[in-house]
This record gives C-alpha cells, sequence and structure tokens, in this order.
C-alpha cells in the first residue's frame, strides 16, 4: 500500500516542502531513498524501536521510503516523525480518518516515542501556509515560534502516539492559539498575517509616529549613566545606533572601550515586526532560539571570541548554517581586540558589509543568509596599547605599531563609517561626582527612536527594503543627501585634504543624514557635515595610513 506524507527541509533560511512516500508490498528489506544523510538513514534503527515500543510493528514485507524532490539532501533527524506515520498507514496497522496529506510534520525521536524539537520551525510554517496546509505538527518545543503565523493550524506533540491518535480522529491535540487580530492595520510579513498576541508585548516599546510597529526591548543590567565622561564616544556610539552605522574605537586598554560598546544594545531603536520575524528565523533554523521561545523581541547582539574560524564568523559547513554575522542581522555583531582575529575572518566581512548578505556556495547548490549587521569594533593602538597615549610613552620597537595596525586592512577600514580615538578619564574626573548626572540611556535610546523613525517613513517605499540611513544605495544617497553649496565645498576640500576614497565620501554622507535626523532637520548643513568628517580619525594624520 502507497501512503503519502508531508515534512519539510531547511534551505538557508527558508523551507522546502519534502514528499514521503511510503510503499509497503511483496519482498523483503527496509529502503530509503531520495538523497538522504547519514542521520536519516539512522532513522530506520530509531523508527523500528519506536514502533515496538508504541505497541505496533515493523513490517517485515519490502519497505520503500521515497524523499522527493530527490535532487534535494535531506539532513537530520526531524524526519523520522512523518516516515513513521507513513510506515503505519501504508502497512495497514492504523486508519487514519484525518487526511495526513493535510499537515507538515516533522520531529525527531527518541526510542520511547517522546518529541525532540527540531530547527527552522518558523521558517516551515511560513512554507506551510504559503502552500495552503491546513496545519503543521511539531514538538510541542517548537509551538510557539510556529504560532507566529496566522491562518495555519499549529499543533504541538509530546509523543508520537498523540500523533497517531490525532490522524485516527481522537483529539489528542489542540491547535495553539495565535490570538485574534484587533488592528486592521498590522504589517504582511512575506504574505503571512502576525496575530495580534504575538506583538502585544511590543506596545510598550512603540514610539509615536513609529511605522510599522517597534518590539519592545529588553531590560539590561547596565546604563550609559554608568559612565563618567566620554561624551565625544556617546556621541557617536548614538549616531552609530540611529543610524545603523559601522563603528571602531580605538584607544589604549582600560579606557572604556569594551565597556561602551556593551552599552550600545541599551540604545537600540526597537525592532520592527519584519525585522523580528527575519531574526528569528535566522535563529531558528541556527538552533540558537531557546527552548519554548516566540519571536525575538530585541536587535540581537553577537560578540565572538577572536580565535573564531572564518565558517563561524561567515557561515557554512557542509550543510550550509548562518554564521555570526547572520546571527547578528538586524542587530550588532562586536569585534573586541580587532587585530587579533585572524586576517582572513576579517576580510570575510567586507563583502556583507557592502551587500547585507552573504552566499555560501558549493558544488552543487549556493543559499544566501541575510547579514545587515552594525559593526562595533575595539582595537588598540599598539601591542603594548599606548601609541599615542597622552601621558605614557609607548614601549614598541620601531615598525611594530605600524605592522600591529597593518592587521587592519584599508579596505575593511574604509568601510566603517566611524572612527573613534578613545582617551582615558583622568583618575580625578573617576572619583570625583559630576556636577549634573550623566543622561541616562533611556533618553539616548528616545531620541535614537525618534530619528528611526524618520528613516523608516523615509525608505517606506523603498523596493530594497533599506531599514536605515546606512544601508542606502547610491540613488537614496543622491536623492536624500544633497547638500548646500557651502557644505559641499567643506566636504570637498575635506576629500583632498585627507585624501579619502569615494567610499568614504558616501559614508559621511550617511553619516552626515543621521546627524541631520537625530537633530530633526530635514536638510543637511555645514554643521552636520563637520561633524561626520571629525569621525573619521583613522584616516587622519596623526594615525597615518592603514596599509595592505
Amino acid at each position: 500500500m502507497l501512503t503519502k506524507v508531508f515534512g519539510s527541509a531547511v534551505h538557508g533560511v527558508e523551507a522546502i516542502t519534502i514528499t514521503i512516500e511510503v510503499n509497503v508490498g511483496q519482498g523483503t528489506k527496509f529502503f530509503l531513498v531520495g538523497l538522504p544523510d547519514n542521520a536519516v538513514k539512522e532513522s530506520a534503527y530509531r523508527i523500528e524501536t519506536v514502533i515496538k515500543n508504541t505497541g505496533f510493528k515493523m513490517p517485515r514485507l519490502r519497505t520503500v521510503v521515497n524523499m522527493a524532490p530527490a535532487d534535494i539532501r535531506k539532513a537530520g533527524a526531524a524526519y523520522d516523525l512523518p516516515i513513521t506515520m507513513g510506515i503505519l498507514a501504508a502497512s495497514k496497522q492504523v486508519v487514519y480518518t484525518r487526511p495526513p496529506e493535510a499537515y507538515i510534520m516533522m520531529g525527531e525521536l527518541s526510542l520511547d516515542g517522546s518529541l525532540r524539537p527540531v530547527r527552522g520551525a518558523l521558517s516551515m510554517a511560513l512554507q506551510a501556509k504559503k502552500e495552503g496546509f491546513r496545519g503543521i505538527i511539531l514538538p510541542y518545543q517548537n509551538v510557539q515560534e510556529a504560532a507566529m503565523v496566522e491562518g495555519l493550524e499549529v499543533f504541538g506533540a509530546r509523543h508520537c502516539s498523540e500523533v497517531t491518535d490525532f490522524l485516527q480522529g481522537k483529539d489528542t491535540l489542540q491547535p495553539q492559539p495565535a490570538g485574534e487580530r484587533s488592528d486592521a492595520d498590522l504589517s504582511e510579513i512575506e504574505g503571512q498575517q502576525i496575530p495580534s498576541a504575538v506583538y502585544a508585548q511590543a506596545r510598550a516599546g512603540e514610539s509615536s509616529g513609529m511605522r510599522p510597529y517597534g518590539l519592545a526591548s529588553a531590560a539590561f543590567d547596565m546604563d550609559f549613566n554608568e559612565v563618567k565622561g566620554q561624551h565625544f564616544i556617546k556621541r557617536a556610539m548614538e549616531i552609530a545606533a540611529a543610524g545603523g552605522h559601522n563603528l571602531i574605537l580605538i584607544g589604549p586598554p582600560g579606557a572604556g572601550k569594551t565597556m561602551l560598546a556593551k552599552r550600545l544594545p541599551t540604545i537600540l531603536p526597537p525592532l520592527t515586526l519584519e525585522e523580528a520575524l527575519e531574526s528569528t528565523k535566522i535563529h531558528s533554523v541556527a538552533g540558537k532560539l531557546p527552548g519554548g521561545a516566540g519571536i525575538i523581541t530585541s536587535p540581537p547582539f553577537r560578540s565572538p571570541h577572536h580565535t573564531i574560524s572564518d565558517i563561524a564568523l561567515a557561515g557554512g559547513g557542509s550543510m550550509p548554517v548562518p554564521g555570526e554575522i547572520s546571527l547578528a542581522h538586524h542587530g550588532v555583531l562586536l569585534l573586541d581586540e580587532l587585530p587579533e582575529f585572524k586576517r582572513s575572518v576579517l576580510e570575510a566581512l567586507r563583502q556583507p558589509m557592502e551587500e547585507r548578505k552573504i552566499t555560501i556556495s558549493r558544488a552543487r547548490f549556493s543559499v544566501d543568509f541575510p547579514a545587515a549587521f552594525t559593526l562595533i569594533a575595539s582595537m588598540n593602538p599598539c601591542p603594548c596599547g599606548y601609541f599615542n597615549h597622552p601621558e605614557k610613552d609607548c614601549s614598541c620597537p620601531p615598525g611594530i605599531v605600524q605592522k600591529y595596525l597593518n592587521k587592519i586592512s584599508g579596505p575593511l577600514l574604509d568601510r566603517i563609517d566611524l572612527h573613534v580615538e578613545v582617551t582615558p578619564v583622568p583618575p580625578g574626573d573617576i572619583a570625583r561626582t559630576p556636577a549634573s548626572p550623566e543622561e541616562p540611556s533611556q533618553l539616548i535610546r528616545e531620541r535614537v527612536i525618534a530619528a528611526r523613525a524618520i528613516q523608516i517613513q523615509r525608505f517606506s517605499e523603498d523596493p530594497h527594503r533599506v531599514h536605515c540611513n546606512a544601508q542606502m544605495s547610491n540613488r537614496l544617497l543622491q536623492q536624500h543627501c544633497r547638500l548646500p553649496h557651502a557644505a559641499q565645498t567643506l566636504l570637498e576640500n575635506a576629500m583632498k585634504r585627507l585624501q579619502l576614497s569615494a567610499r568614504a565620501y558616501d559614508r559621511i554622507l550617511k553619516v552626515g543624514r543621521t546627524i541631520a535626523d537625530l537633530a530633526g532637520r530635514a536638510d543637511i548643513n555645514t554643521e552636520h557635515i563637520a561633524e561626520a568628517i571629525q569621525f573619521r580619525t583613522l584616516d587622519r594624520g596623526n594615525w597615518g595610513r592603514f596599509q595592505c
């Protein structure tokens, strides 16, 4: 007897529906075909044990399981559940009154029949909805994630016997409630309706005029009001957060580079619903979504160690999975002690920083992972850490400083919008109580949200899904970054004096646009361009040129 059930394979961050055909007929042996990997092939032993432990019998006839399309490699143990349901039906041990072809089924089985969670549940649910399936059956740990898709019945099961009874017509599984829409103006993400229950938590972080609705950020145990002084650095980080600009901090050890960088999430604007959905899909595919979690509600913040490999940063593997730059999508990637990273790792950042995605190519296929991240980097100016220090002398031998700085290539540095030198706060100022308290993160964040709301409105009709000023194309630069004559002259003089590249010219324009947005100005003026130029520290005389 031939039976068809349906599963799903994750390709990149998207899902592809897999048709699983099971035929039990005359003969012997078990055959699993359709380009399965070793983990899928090993499922035969798990499935046989599960079938016996749940009161059924593994058929001793010729059993053929075909997974189509056959040109797509199937990986992982998540196909255990649909294959088991197909074998039971094809061997006539159960009769399904609910049509199994109306549901996507995925789940890894333990030997006692209990279900383990799978990766990519949100992508699977989106694809199931797109292809018109009635529902999706997943391990109960994944239901919160998949239930974000409205119009699709999402069932969470703890044991395969619950799935068997459900398909036989019993009410052993109940659909996960998704909540009813209370606002007809909700955005549609990739054609899928996001229920009000999902974004109800978001309204606390929503600012007036913010469109589409933002998601409230999580509470933090650190704040900018704990940082004394460093007002120039705080200003640079406010600009970086408001416009999504890349930032590099250079200064001696103990000056506060890492401390400031780790406080950046406290001023980041809330994720829009579209950004939150994209980030959740990536973390789900990578297996980084906490168990039982639904949507990611705050911008991701990733801080890998400097021993990270090229593949771990960029993504890849025999079956490519997202790397750190994709996990930081719509968030921040912090690279502390930048020169300590391998040169090949740093150079892997260059293309994603420009194109906001990374393509992983293999012999038979290629996948695209989103990578629209904000890079925050910090570094010492030399091995001893005290080159250009206002009080301490550098002890590095001649030529060592330049060799150390050359670990950061010119093309990579050119892609960083804001270059900031961090100088130590004098000991007296650290101990002294300031005349007025330092500005808290909440006030800075409110200005950042207001500036980002202007950008969301500005790019709302752009077909390329630009979210912030740092992502503007040349066409958008010409449209939104027109300069008055005085500002244009100032920028041209700076280009000649500092010998800046054409890319640096565009970066200054983007930063100037963000500074104008923070000031609530529709036009960029000379003051905004002058401040943007000041944030090209590493292009100026004291530091010299970074050479490849």
